[in-house]
């Protein structure tokens, strides 16, 4: 018995070393993405969005661009039939089909899925792990998953792959705990962008006609 106790107390030692290890490197790619993130000013990305839910047989998929100013939480996301934007005090919700602008303060707690954060996400209100290493079109990519730690989150995971050589975020996916799957999949990345702070605003005059309802 004694020698099966000692055995148990090894593995389980070995077992954390290696989730140690592996949290370090974890660790170590996200700070040298986060440290380029932060030496752009305004970056642009056009992705494509997915939502999977087999259960609820819900699948979809959307194309859109992404603006963020990177030293800020100011973030526009531009969709066939929504637009949202963030001041990073306010968010603004465009409705293009309804013809609504829907205002909310923005969410600033660990947990919230700040598009503004999706580069710096890992910092706080996260454990993270590496799973190894992904091969896709001739190119490598690292595998990290993110988990968080308030259990009361609506998601389980999030799972990031970041390009080796280029340090940059090709996609990711969030596992939501109802079942569905939502996939971010970034097919360009611009860091020469030059856009003024009232891009990230909304103007209700470049929306005539819109209905706006203030939700703060």
């Amino acid at each position: 018995m004694r020698k099966v106790i000692l055995l148990v107390i090894g593995i389980l030692g070995s077992t954390t070393a290696l989730f140690a290890q592996k949290d370090a490197k974890a660790k170590t790619i996200l700070a040298e993405v986060s440290k380029k993130y932060r030496s752009y000013n305004v970056i642009r990305t056009e992705f494509t969005y997915a939502i999977n839910n087999p259960q609820a047989n819900v699948k979809e998929t959307k194309q859109g661009t992404f603006f963020v100013q990177s030293n800020t939480n100011k973030y526009k996301i531009m969709l066939d039939d929504q637009e949202l934007m963030s001041d990073g005090k306010s968010q603004w919700t465009y409705l293009k089909d309804d013809k609504e602008v829907q205002i909310n303060e923005v969410d600033n707690s660990p947990n919230a899925l700040n598009p503004a954060k999706i580069y710096t996400i890992y910092e706080k209100g996260y454990k993270y792990i590496y799973l190894g290493d992904t091969k896709s079109n001739g190119l490598s990519y690292h595998t990290i998953d993110l988990t968080p730690i308030d259990s009361k989150s609506s998601f389980f995971k999030i799972r990031l792959s970041i390009g080796k050589l280029n340090k940059q975020i090709k996609s990711a996916v969030i596992f939501d705990k109802n079942g569905s799957r939502y996939t971010y999949t970034i097919n360009s990345f611009t860091s020469t962008v030059k856009i003024s702070d009232s891009f990230f605003s909304f103007d209700k005059k470049n929306y005539p006609g819109v209905e706006i309802v203030d939700l703060r």
